[in-house]
């Protein structure tokens, strides 16, 4: 199965390669929010694009083995987002605005995940041009978005607005950025960069941010030097659309064995029904079940690595709904398809 022994492993020794997305899936997936120029189409969302999603289609693009796809995606965010000075991509790009960036501000998984797709591509593909594109965006996020804040290697979520210095109540995190299959890759492009100590850091602060009743990550993190870790000033405090993905996240570099996938795991499946859940942390109560397979595949992604539990009959094949559930979707069944086939027998 693993058959391009020169691509990277994580630490745990899972490896990522094309053709692990059917043709079919993806081809559901690219006519539904993938547009000829390579915009990846956030349709819940005003119809923008962002740097996340221009790095997921990149990742599916390459998951699914669609060099021509690939080329289309990051052609676009090349030209169209990648217009600052430090090397970094702009976030946000609204087609109905003009000039087209409305926020020129970083969303630094988005360059994680670009630099990772770049990186898994040019090694597989032999494209040395999509190596050194990664390389310079690794080395841009060392210098811009990793530091030493309150003693703590951290990933800032933007290169303005999150630190110590500018925020009372900083630095602010989000943990759901920590994507942790990219840092191996990212660790062989700008080896000064300390990427095995920000994963450490990472896993480090998910076991001291299960706040509230229900012991959950809350989207957006306050983690001062003098403090505990609390929800962060003017955001909701939940555990929401954000943290969702942290548990993939860590299912897909090989990491099974922490407490907030044991937590999660226990919310989804016993307390919600197989479906995942937008939590109050405060109080612990679930505002929203969320039932878009998508979604659900979350749940039943982690009951199968966690439990052995069988992937249900009706989330085997993507059934588009919208953007954000799909692209889960579609990272979750690559995963199973690759580290838990008897999941999907």
């Amino acid at each position: 199965m693993l058959l391009l022994a020169a691509l990277v492993a994580s630490p745990a020794g899972a490896r990522v390669q094309p053709g692990m997305i059917s043709p079919e899936d993806w081809s559901a997936y690219g006519s539904r929010f993938i547009d000829p120029s390579g915009r990846v189409i956030d349709d819940a969302n005003g119809n923008i694009s962002h740097s996340e999603g221009q790095g997921y289609g990149m990742l599916l693009a390459f998951l699914a083995g669609d060099k021509a796809s690939f080329e289309r995606i990051w052609t676009f965010t090349r030209t169209e987002l990648l217009i600052r000075d430090d090397g970094l991509a702009a976030w946000r790009w609204d087609p109905k605005a003009d000039p087209h960036v409305t926020d020129i501000n970083v969303a630094s998984d988005g360059d994680i995940l670009i630099a990772y797709a770049l990186a898994l591509a040019g090694r597989a593909w032999k494209v040395p041009d999509y190596e050194e594109s990664a390389t310079r965006i690794a080395k841009a996020l060392g210098q811009q978005a990793i530091r030493r804040e309150g003693g703590r290697l951290v990933l800032l979520p933007g290169v303005t607005g999150f630190s110590a210095e500018e925020r009372p109540d900083g630095p602010v995190l989000n943990l759901s950025y920590w994507i942790f299959e990219a840092f191996p890759v990212l660790a062989r492009l700008a080896p000064e960069v300390d990427w095995e100590g920000l994963a450490a850091s990472g896993k480090e602060l998910l076991s001291l941010a299960r706040l509230g009743p229900a012991k959950l990550p809350p989207d957006w993190i306050s983690a001062p030097s003098n403090g505990p870790l609390v929800p962060a000033e003017g955001f909701e405090p939940v555990f929401g659309y954000n943290s969702l993905r942290i548990v993939l996240y860590l299912l897909r570099a090989g990491i099974t064995d922490t407490d907030v996938q044991k937590v999660v795991l226990d919310n989804w499946m016993v307390q919600n029904g197989g479906m995942p859940a937008i939590v109050n942390i405060p109080t612990g109560k679930a505002l929203a079940r969320l039932s878009e397979p998508g979604y659900r595949m979350l749940a039943a992604t982690l009951a199968c690595a966690i439990d052995g539990s069988a992937i249900p009959a009706d989330l085997r094949r993507l059934q588009p709904s919208q953007y954000y559930p799909s692209t889960l979707y579609l990272l979750s069944l690559s995963l199973v398809g690759e580290k838990y086939p008897t999941c999907l027998r």
